[in-house]
C-alpha cells in the first residue's frame, strides 16, 4: 500500500514540475494585500506536496509559517478535524487561536477551526458547499477570498450565517455564543 502511495506522490510531483499548477487569482491577490498591510499568514495543508505546489506558483514568500503533511508528521500532529495543525500554525506565529481566522473549504477543517476556538472561520465553497460550510461552523462564506477584500465593509459577495441559539451554544468544536460576532477577515492579528 505504501509504495501505490510513493508511486502516486511521484507521478503528483513530476506533473507538479512539468504542468505547473493553477493557482485562484483572487486569492493570491487577497494574501498579497493582507501581507502589504503587515498581517502574517499560514498555510495549513495535509498535502504533502504542499512546498512544491507554492513553489510551483511562485507564492511561497505568502506565508511566514507552512504546517503541511511533512511537517505534521515530523511533529506528530493529527490531522483535521482534529485542530492540532491550525493550533500549531499559530503558535508558530506567535498569535492566540482566539485572535486568528481560518480560511478552508473542507468540512473537517471547518470542524478543526471551530475545535481549535479560532476568532473567525472562513469558508471557501468552489464545489457548491455553502450549506454544510455554515453547518460545520463557518462565521462567512465566499468563493474566492479576494470576496472579502472587494468592499472596505468586507460584505461584499459574502453571505453571513445566521444566529442559530442550538449552534452557538457550547459543546463540541462550538466554544460558546461569543463565536457569532463580527471579527475582522484577517489572517493573523500581529
Amino acid at each position: 500500500m505504501h509504495g501505490l502511495g510513493n508511486r502516486k506522490n511521484e507521478l503528483l510531483l513530476a506533473r507538479i514540475r512539468t504542468d505547473g499548477v493553477a493557482a485562484y487569482d483572487g486569492t493570491l491577490r487577497y494574501l498579497t494585500a493582507v501581507r502589504a498591510r503587515g498581517l502574517r499568514t499560514a498555510i495549513v495543508s495535509s498535502s504533502a506536496n504542499c512546498r512544491d505546489v507554492l513553489r510551483s506558483i511562485d507564492a511561497e514568500d505568502l506565508f511566514d509559517v507552512r504546517i503541511d503533511g511533512v511537517v505534521a508528521a515530523e511533529r506528530g500532529l493529527p490531522g483535521k478535524p482534529e485542530p492540532d495543525t491550525f493550533l500549531a500554525a499559530a503558535a508558530d506565529l506567535g498569535v492566540e487561536p482566539s485572535r486568528a481566522a481560518v480560511f478552508e473549504d473542507a468540512l473537517a477543517g471547518m470542524d478543526a477551526g471551530r475545535a481549535g476556538q479560532f476568532g473567525y472561520v472562513v469558508g471557501v465553497d468552489r464545489v457548491g458547499q455553502t450549506d454544510a460550510l455554515y453547518a460545520h461552523g463557518a462565521d462567512r462564506v465566499v468563493t474566492d477570498l479576494a470576496e472579502l477584500g472587494e468592499r472596505s465593509d468586507h460584505t461584499a459577495g459574502v453571505r453571513r450565517r445566521t444566529v442559530d441559539r442550538a449552534r452557538t451554544q457550547p459543546g463540541p468544536g462550538r466554544p460558546g455564543p461569543e463565536r457569532a460576532r463580527p471579527s475582522s477577515t484577517s489572517p493573523t492579528a500581529r
